[in-house]
């Protein structure tokens, strides 16, 4: 637990003030550019003379504050879909079901940069893109898990009595599904983060003025051969230790909400 408090009070730490330092990572001064790590710029500083560390944090908050946004809306187009389809019939779960199989059945990369694209890049854009690709697995789990919930003796009962498929949904077999729900969120974000960092990277995600993590990193991609070395590991490092630690932290927590649904 000392580890699992270590890491949330980290994620927190950079997400807070990384919002914080969100104007200060763009100020620019060309008497302090391309200086390396020292005691006054922890990360050194770029070509236009701005503080690496503070700009690699707000890169960092950013990422983690469109991870949990885009987790949060992807688990519960995962829900509903993985829901009606158990329980609305024949034809709403043969539409899912070609859903879930156009989806996974797209290489991952390319369908998240086309959304992304098509919807003008941008903040909006990386959001819609991540938010509608990272669906179908859960929606998958979710729709099998109700398939065997409806078996139960309790909901054929309950189906009996005369009440809706509306009402057994969400009144006895959604409760049951919270320990999957939950465990899905919570491992979708280290994926959505580094999916965001991905497609910034190459170009079709946030905007080149906004501190992200993906635009340092390909900015940084430039300098390399001239000896900035410190423009890409102290990002790349942090992103690194960012994702490892969100994998952490959900892990621990699936296990205390749902032991045995995580997998080693």
């Amino acid at each position: 637990m000392g580890l699992f408090g270590a890491s949330v009070l980290f994620l927190l730490l950079v997400a807070v003030f990384g919002y914080v330092w969100q104007d200060a990572a763009s100020v620019t001064d060309f008497s302090r550019k391309n200086l390396p790590p020292c005691a006054g710029y922890l990360f050194g500083t770029d070509w236009m003379g701005r503080d690496m560390f503070v700009r690699t944090v707000a890169g960092l908050s950013m990422s983690i504050r469109l991870g949990l946004l885009t987790a949060a809306v992807s688990a519960v187009i995962a829900f509903l879909l993985g829901l009606s389809a158990a329980v609305l019939g024949r034809a709403v779960d043969g539409l899912v079901t070609l859903l879930i199989d156009l989806v996974m059945g797209i290489p991952h990369m390319l369908l998240l940069i086309l959304i992304s694209f098509a919807c003008g890049k941008g903040f909006w854009g990386v959001t819609l893109g991540i938010a509608l690709t990272h669906w179908a697995s859960l929606a998958r789990l979710i729709r099998g898990e109700v398939f065997q919930l409806r078996e139960s003796p309790y909901i054929r009962i309950a189906g009996k009595l005369g009440k809706s498929r509306a009402y057994l949904a969400f009144h006895h077999m959604a409760p049951n599904l919270l320990p999957q729900f939950i465990t899905g969120l919570i491992l979708m974000f280290p994926h959505a983060i580094l999916h965001e960092a991905s497609i910034t990277f190459l170009g079709f995600g946030l905007s080149p003025e906004e501190p992200a993590i993906g635009i340092i990193l390909s900015e940084s991609m430039k300098y390399l051969a001239m000896g900035k070395w410190w423009l890409a590991l102290f990002p790349g490092l942090l992103l690194t230790a960012v994702v490892l630690m969100f994998h952490y932290a959900g892990q621990t927590i699936c296990r205390m909400a749902a032991p045995g649904s995580v997998h080693e």
